[in-house]
């Protein structure tokens, strides 16, 4: 990849997407800034993203119906009239919603490859993809245009290692994709679930018995090495109980570990001084 195309894809992106306030770059977007009626405006069928929460588009639209669409779009133009959005698709939707007719946009001649990196760096650079979302906008930019995933590394700011291992994600069965699209399994349980012998199975025990990642990575290192007790240990009801309690006597954090038939722990958290010195009193010991 040329050096153009790395500048392009780092910092360039500011210019492209309409972020960059040089002198330059500012004469350029009032040049190339309209107002279009909302109806001519189209979807990117190319867009990494593909889910939008349903609360966020109507938290938006809510703000757009009292300030209106401040940030503007950036498009290119379509060969069978109007433009597709570039960048500023979840914008779109909300103001659809809020009702406006014209929305500000910054119009760009883009080729279908500027027009998926684009989209793929603005919306990572604004967490607004889902791990699978992300991942095939990986798979797209390395199959359809050649990036090595070092390059993609460099453009997006994330190391190699977060790249190799975001695209193994899309080897996992399509059930446990499912849930890993929905939001039922974070990115970090996901990470667990890539080398597993049967994924589906230990995603569906993380989800029911509502493990950590911790407790998830546990579980895959148990399953591994074919341990009996697969499953993190779990508090039992009455010790969740009594630990409701204590921090409620106390008005602190109380954390009661059990470490099976060998002891265990019972940990007070404190924020300040003044209440690390209120323990020492409740427990009855003279400071020195």
């Amino acid at each position: 990849m040329s050096q153009v195309q790395k500048r392009r894809l780092g910092r360039g992106l500011a210019a492209l997407i309409g972020d960059d306030t040089t002198e330059e770059a500012v004469v350029q977007d009032i040049r190339s800034l309209r107002h279009v009626p909302i109806e001519l405006l189209y979807a990117n069928p190319n867009n990494p993203r593909k889910r939008f929460a349903e609360e966020d588009l109507e938290t938006l639209a809510n703000s757009l119906r009292t300030r209106g669409l401040l940030q503007p779009l950036v498009v290119r133009p379509r060969p069978e009239g109007g433009f597709e959005i570039v960048a500023g698709e979840r914008r779109w939707r909300a103001s659809q919603r809020a009702g406006l007719h014209e929305l500000p946009v910054l119009v760009r001649e883009l080729d279908d490859k500027a027009t998926l990196e684009i989209a793929l760096i603005e919306n990572i650079q604004r967490a607004d993809l889902n791990p699978l979302e992300e991942a095939r906008a990986y798979r797209q930019l390395m199959e359809q245009y050649g990036h090595t995933q070092q390059e993609l590394a460099d453009a997006v700011g994330k190391s190699r290692s977060h790249i190799a291992n975001t695209i193994r994600l899309l080897t996992l069965p399509e059930e446990t994709l499912e849930k890993i699209a929905d939001g039922r399994l974070s990115p970090g349980h996901a990470r667990t679930l890539i080398v597993a012998a049967e994924p589906e199975n230990l995603a569906n025990q993380i989800i029911d018995h509502k493990l950590t990642v911790r407790q998830a990575e546990e579980l895959a290192r148990n399953v591994a090495n074919g341990s009996k007790s697969t499953l993190p240990h779990q508090k039992d009801a009455d010790t969740k109980a009594f630990e409701k309690k204590l921090t409620e006597s106390l008005g602190l954090t109380v954390t009661i570990k059990h470490k099976d038939k060998v002891g265990g722990q019972v940990v007070i958290a404190y924020k300040t001084l003044d209440q690390f010195d209120e323990i020492v009193k409740k427990l009855g010991v003279e400071p020195r």
